[in-house]
């Protein structure tokens, strides 16, 4: 279909041969191979010219389509080798997506103007193969097995109150004390207020009470910073807090050992190639978070 389109374009068998790097009677009987498949003349031979019959008009047409087709396929090498480009779609924790990814994301669409994202910020379990996503952040202990995994950060779950509610109540030097303080839990089942810390190997375990449960770290820290009592909160978001005065650490000497700690991480399905796009995305974030 080359040769007969080349043939087409020259109007000369030896000018499409030598194009080619091969002999006339070769381009010959090309062409006539393709008339015997297809059962109809397509070039009208005479001693002086070729000329295109209706049906070689036709065929020449679709033989241009199918030559433009394969030398796209001929730059996919290329493209998937050079500068980031293309559509990522990512999901995240909502309070890790607000707090840490969505500004490293706007670097990130600045770096590359010729990639787009799509941030996904929800709680549920994400499953990159099910559900579409190039790229899951998952705060975890343990990675999930069957998922390429690139560890981005440590989070640790901090104790916070306000400077104002610690200086109306009682001192607290040990995790035992917090049992006659107001603390704000998660309130989604009975162990969330059971905190439990450790300091070196020593570990305690204290039975919590507070008037206001919620699952949300962001509104958990606007109650902590009412007054409403002591809250554990992800890192960084207490950070801002912390750094403004806004918020003070308490028991900084014990580690919480919550369920909502651990290391943050880019999950994404197991493949030998990986996109520029994703591998310049994950790039940017073990280097902006480490």
């Amino acid at each position: 279909m080359v040769t007969f389109l080349r043939v087409s374009e020259l109007g000369s068998f030896s000018a499409a041969a030598r194009q080619l790097g091969t002999t006339p009677s070769a381009v010959s009987r090309q062409v006539s191979r393709l008339e015997k498949r297809l059962g109809i003349q397509l070039i009208q031979r005479t001693t002086r010219q070729l000329r295109l019959t209706r049906a070689g008009e036709a065929a020449f047409a679709r033989c241009s389509e199918l030559a433009a087709a394969a030398q796209a396929v001929l730059q996919v090498p290329h493209e998937v080798t050079s500068a980031p480009r293309g559509q990522l779609s990512l999901s995240a924790p909502t309070a890790f997506a607000r707090h840490v990814l969505h500004p490293l994301l706007m670097q990130f669409l600045a770096l590359w103007p010729q990639v787009d994202l799509h941030l996904i910020a929800t709680d549920r379990d994400i499953d990159p193969i099910r559900d579409g996503v190039d790229l899951m952040i998952r705060i975890t202990r343990h990675p999930p097995e069957g998922l390429s995994a690139r560890e981005l950060m440590s989070i640790r779950q901090i104790l916070c109150a306000s400077p104002r509610y610690l200086a109306a109540h009682p001192t607290i030097e040990h995790p035992a004390d917090l049992s006659t303080h107001s603390c704000l839990c998660l309130g989604e089942d009975a162990h969330d207020r059971r905190w439990r810390f450790r300091q070196g190997d020593i570990e305690s375990e204290v039975t919590v009470q507070g008037r206001y449960d919620v699952n949300h770290s962001a509104l958990r820290l606007d109650a902590m910073l009412a007054g409403l009592g002591l809250c554990t909160l992800p890192d960084y978001v207490a950070k801002p807090a912390l750094l403004q005065g806004a918020a003070v650490q308490v028991l900084p000497d014990w580690d919480f050992l919550g369920n909502y700690g651990g290391r943050a991480y880019a999950l994404y399905p197991p493949t030998r190639f990986v996109p520029p796009a994703l591998r310049a995305l994950i790039d940017h974030l073990v280097a902006s978070m480490a």
